[in-house]
């Protein structure tokens, strides 16, 4: 392996390899959410090349999201029992293999299999579980700092790649779209391969921040499915594990699954087209990169119930105020730009009082779970917004209750109650 020549060499410099492994992670993560995010800006070329209703493309595409979170607590458990290379990697194969077929499709069942069935399990497992195993196992300082800059690949990478996507769709037809997003994650399948391993320990180095080499994680033996359950059932006895989904359950409503998903065809209704609406959406791609790092620096230095009260806030207020831009390049541009900032800053902190809560090697469980209630979140957006925009003929009432729900998360985090050293520990299996 060439990880077993590289760490050597770059620990001589002073260069601790977690960061090799966080670098290989981000361009997975974004190649994975690349794939992941793409459908958003097809969704009015399949309408208008087969005829299928926005509530039957939605349908698929709800799936989608719905799987993409319930896989990550069982992503968490696999990574545990078999390792995350061999786990990764198998992800990586099964998207580019979603994608090729979905090139193919002719059948509004085709694009639930692809789309709805495929890209939404492999691409769970790439997800922010990922993020927060990485950045568990691998370092013990900068933490924060290491899942904000991985959950900003992941939220940038499903919205940076849209304008190429709505370019290629429009100029070479959708099909030739996904051919960019299935190549780069055929080259981070070869990066994952050769440079991804399990803990520090395995290249006989201490995680990043501390000064002893941990032993290597026990691999669970058993179900993985068994271990993940478990984990959910020691979670459910304790508030802070049903705030933490809950609130999260709100953030997928009111990112993924609603703008990533809608935002381009309700530009469409005031005139705006695909590709302006998918140069928008790119901008809050970057405005994200941004804000969640920056999210991952302030959530090692100031209370995470705090940082997350504000973040739904404003992303509430950034909603309800959506129809006030007008619906111009310009207007809709300053609300990319603060509603970006705020795209998916709560992913650093709430994973942080996860691990907090339940310890470093089950809080990635408890987190995938958390992460679950997100992506139903997002899948409840996803549907319904399409639905309304059937019965309703606006968007905007969809927009206006994700902005209230947002709201109410803000004051109920701080029911979270936080206690120094307070990791539960999982019953005995």
């Amino acid at each position: 392996m060439l990880s077993s020549y590289l760490a050597p060499a770059m620990a001589r410099r002073g260069i601790h390899y977690g960061w090799i492994v966080v670098a290989v992670a981000f361009l997975t993560m974004l190649a994975t959410a690349a794939a992941m995010g793409m459908p958003g800006v097809l969704l009015l070329p399949l309408q208008n090349e087969f005829g299928w209703d926005l509530g039957a493309i939605s349908g698929a595409m709800a799936l989608r999201l719905a799987l993409y979170g319930l896989v990550a607590p069982f992503a968490a458990a696999l990574m545990l029992r078999y390792g995350m290379r061999v786990v990764v990697s198998s992800a990586l194969a099964l998207i580019v293999l979603g994608l090729a077929l979905a090139t193919q499709m002719t059948a509004l069942w085709q694009l639930w299999l692809t789309w709805g069935l495929m890209l939404g399990l492999s691409t769970g497992v790439t997800a922010n579980v990922l993020g927060a195993t990485i950045a568990s196992r691998w370092f013990t300082k900068r933490r924060g700092l290491v899942v904000g800059i991985l959950s900003a690949s992941s939220a940038t990478g499903q919205l940076l790649f849209l304008p190429v996507a709505a370019w290629l769709s429009e100029h070479m037809g959708w099909r030739q779209a996904m051919v960019p997003a299935a190549l780069l994650c055929l080259v981070c399948l070869v990066l994952v391969v050769l440079f991804l391993r399990e803990t520090p320990a395995e290249l006989k180095l201490p995680s990043y921040g501390e000064t002893e080499i941990v032993p290597l994680v026990r691999r669970a033996g058993g179900n993985a499915v068994k271990l993940s359950f478990a984990t959910l059932a020691m979670a459910m006895r304790t508030r802070t594990f049903w705030i933490l989904a809950g609130t999260f359950y709100v953030c997928g409503l009111s990112t993924n699954g609603l703008v990533q998903n809608h935002f381009i065809p309700l530009c469409h209704d005031f005139g705006m087209d695909a590709v302006a609406a998918s140069g928008v959406l790119a901008l809050m791609g970057a405005c994200d990169f941004v804000g969640t790092i920056g999210s991952g620096w302030l959530s090692d230095r100031f209370d995470n119930r705090w940082l997350l009260s504000w973040y739904y806030g404003l992303r509430g207020l950034s909603l309800l105020l959506l129809p006030y831009s007008t619906f111009s390049f310009f207007g809709l541009s300053v609300f990319a730009v603060f509603y970006g900032l705020d795209w998916i800053a709560t992913v650093p902190p709430t994973v942080k009082l996860a691990s907090q809560t339940y310890g470093r090697d089950k809080g990635p469980l408890v987190f995938g779970w958390v992460f679950s209630a997100h992506q139903l979140g997002a899948a409840t957006a996803a549907f319904a917004a399409g639905a309304s925009r059937d019965a309703l003929s606006s968007y905007l009432p969809a927009f206006a209750t994700a902005g209230a729900t947002c709201l109410v998360a803000a004051m109920a985090i701080f029911l979270v109650r936080t206690r120094p050293n307070n990791a539960v520990a999982v019953p005995a299996e």
